[in-house]
């Protein structure tokens, strides 16, 4: 079985030895390429629709893991019992129902000790979910696959002793040095744009931004025809952000102050 590079690199995340749920498991293509890896002992791949469910069970059982994997219907964190897994995986949703799952499920994280998520929009959701819930940020990856952009986040439980850090020192505050001065980069910057990626600042990152400024652009443009007071004050807000962002993207990632 060949994975995406999306998949495969969620799956490098996977501590070794682990027993984790994938949920949305889309064909348990993670479960059954982790357990084949030596990645993971044994896994959950949950499914809240009947289709993918048996789509699920059909690879699990062509793979001949049914004693490994276990395929379930179910919303969410639902289909795991409190202390079962140690690791959990969602991949591909929105970081709405990312964080909506995690929150309708969180007494279902009970011994969870790593969580990989991956979000198609909405990033900044699933951080502030991570640090309301006082669960550490350890590392961001982005990536391009098909001419579309991912971003994997991965986190710890706060004071779980496996980092050396809480979310306070990940989302501290600190300038970058840019040809106009100094630019601070605050909490809800890094929490919008991702405090990780901000320090490596690569081109898939800047590439993912400046589209976003294009995105914006054109909304201006449509509230630039609007006569309503609503839409002035809306404006506004997004030509500061509009702002914000390119000054960070000016910044090299090395000028930290």
């Amino acid at each position: 079985m060949k994975l995406s590079k999306r998949l495969q690199y969620i799956m490098e995340q996977i501590p070794v030895g682990s027993t984790f749920a994938d949920i949305g498991s889309d064909h348990a293509m993670l479960p059954v390429a982790a357990i084949k890896a030596g990645k993971a002992l044994s896994a959950v791949a949950g499914e809240v629709n009947p289709g993918p469910r048996d789509a699920a069970s059909k690879q699990v059982a062509t793979a001949g893991l049914g004693d490994k994997i276990s395929v379930r219907l179910g919303d969410g964190l639902d289909v795991i019992s409190p202390g079962e897994v140690d690791v959990i995986t969602i991949a591909g949703m929105g970081g709405g129902l990312i964080s909506s799952i995690l929150d309708q499920g969180i007494d279902k994280l009970q011994g969870v000790k790593k969580l990989v998520l991956q979000p198609n929009v909405g990033e900044e959701l699933v951080r502030r979910w991570l640090l309301d819930k006082h669960w550490v940020l350890t590392s961001e990856h982005i990536m391009e696959e098909d001419r579309k952009v991912y971003e994997i986040l991965t986190a710890v439980p706060e004071n779980s002793g496996v980092v050396a850090f809480i979310s306070d020192d990940v989302y501290k505050e600190y300038l970058l040095d840019s040809n106009n001065g100094p630019v601070k980069i605050t909490k809800e910057i890094a929490v919008r744009m991702g405090p990780w990626l901000l320090q490596e600042k690569n081109s898939i990152f800047t590439t993912k931004w400046i589209s976003e400024i294009d995105k914006l652009e054109r909304i201006l443009k449509s509230l630039a025809t609007s006569t309503l007071q609503s839409a002035e004050t809306k404006y506004e807000e997004i030509a500061q952000e509009i702002l914000q962002i390119k000054e960070v993207l000016s910044c090299s990632p090395k000028d930290r102050l």
